[in-house]
């Protein structure tokens, strides 16, 4: 084993419209790896849309490695499975230059991004429901009277949480997500601008 410094970068396909939750998870996971003897940093990059890199940096190999095997890391890696797919690791040793070259961009994205005011989660929540509950009211409620009004309540309550859950509130999530989260968007912005002139 070497006692260069380790640096590894998980590269991770990130499910459209979780990129806020992503971004606290990494870091989260970074803070969790922090306990861990011989971790020296880490940070949080965007690239593209959906490409994120975690990067993670140990004192030698046998830290990195003693990481990889841990509860602690797999446990993280179990939370994150639901935000996005891992999609490449590598692994470089004695690479301050290049650790340190990715230093501001890093730490441009070091603070997770706040959420959003509650009148814009208001405002896209009522996006989301008023509409099948408009379309249940005028198209199904009528062939119900007869139902029990309690029956009735809650055929209306499991329809539109469906219809809202899987159908309309990821899209609009998607659509309004620079609306809802724009330091992330900034992030995005100040990477792509970095690596194009890289």
């Amino acid at each position: 084993m070497t006692r260069n410094p380790v640096t590894v970068t998980v590269a991770y396909r990130v499910v459209p419209g979780r990129e806020a939750e992503f971004h606290s998870w990494g870091w989260g996971a970074l803070r969790a790896t922090a306990r861990q003897p011989g971790f020296l940093g880490g940070g949080v990059l965007v690239d593209g849309e959906a490409e994120w890199h975690v990067v993670y940096r140990f004192n030698s190999e046998g830290s990195a490695l003693a990481w990889d095997r841990s509860a602690d890391r797999a446990e993280w890696q179990a939370r994150g499975e639901t935000l996005a797919q891992e999609t490449g690791r590598q692994t470089v040793q004695g690479s301050r230059a290049w650790f340190d070259s990715q230093a501001e961009t890093a730490g441009a994205a070091a603070a997770a991004p706040r959420p959003p005011p509650k009148w814009k989660l208001w405002f896209v929540n009522m996006s989301a429901v008023f509409p099948p509950v408009l379309i249940f009211n005028l198209a199904v409620l009528p062939y119900l009277g007869s139902f029990n009004p309690l029956i009735r309540t809650l055929f209306l309550c499991l329809a539109v949480t469906a219809i809202v859950t899987w159908i309309l509130m990821p899209r609009l999530q998607r659509f309004f997500k620079k609306w809802l989260y724009p330091p992330l968007q900034a992030i995005r912005g100040r990477h792509k601008r970095r690596a194009a002139q890289g």
